[in-house]
């Protein structure tokens, strides 16, 4: 991170090796192919920075020694300032501007296809985050919430129990229809009978036991 005055330039990504190409007349039907940029004759080689700074986002060729060799705003991506090749995910378009705003197209690339998937994912995560954070800026801001919290002096009560059980309903006795329902087994025993005894001893049988009868 460099210090700008203020404002705080943040680098994204570095690469030690980046090459530069002149571009051909650019083809009026079709995109450029890196195939015609004379790929093992670059015009020059050196380091890529992708730096950051208040949000606005720039490509930086430099030297080995660091000295700026050209740099690229990019506004978007994809968009004008950074082209894909038609036949090869290596190379790119960048559109550069120099200090009096002139602006030139060139090719570059990288040797390494991980330096290049390094650069693309670079340039798509700081506009998806850019995205997102407009996107929250934008954002209404929402209703105050409620307050549900107790106030001095308030008290709530919570009622504790087994309210299924209280609420389940008695069994009602079975209905017999009005009709009496037979004694049950063994009430008979208890119940005195008439005796039907005629025999001989049957007469004598409210005498009590120290009584006899005369004949």
């Amino acid at each position: 991170i460099l210090n700008m005055g203020e404002a705080y330039e943040h680098t994204l990504m570095v690469k030690n090796e980046c090459f530069v190409y002149r571009l051909p007349p650019r083809p009026s039907n079709r995109g450029y192919r890196a195939a015609d940029w004379g790929l093992d004759k670059p015009m020059w080689t050196g380091r890529m920075r992708v730096t950051t700074m208040n949000g606005n986002l720039t490509i930086k060729l430099l030297s080995n020694e660091g000295e700026l060799f050209a740099e690229a705003p990019v506004a978007e991506y994809p968009g004008v300032a950074v082209e894909s090749v038609t036949d090869s995910s290596r190379y790119f378009i960048l559109r550069i501007i120099n200090q009096q705003g002139q602006k030139a197209f060139i090719g570059t690339g990288f040797a390494d296809r991980g330096d290049a998937f390094d650069f693309n994912v670079t340039l798509q995560d700081h506009f998806k985050r850019a995205k997102t954070e407009e996107i929250i800026e934008q954002a209404p801001v929402n209703e105050p919430s409620l307050d549900l919290g107790l106030k001095a002096g308030q008290t709530f009560r919570i009622n504790i129990g087994n309210s299924a059980a209280k609420s389940k309903p008695k069994a009602k006795p079975a209905s017999t229809g009005g009709l009496l329902l037979p004694p049950p087994p063994g009430a008979a025993a208890s119940q005195p009978v008439a005796s039907n005894d005629k025999s001989e001893w049957g007469e004598f049988s409210s005498a009590s036991d120290n009584q006899w009868v005369q004949f």
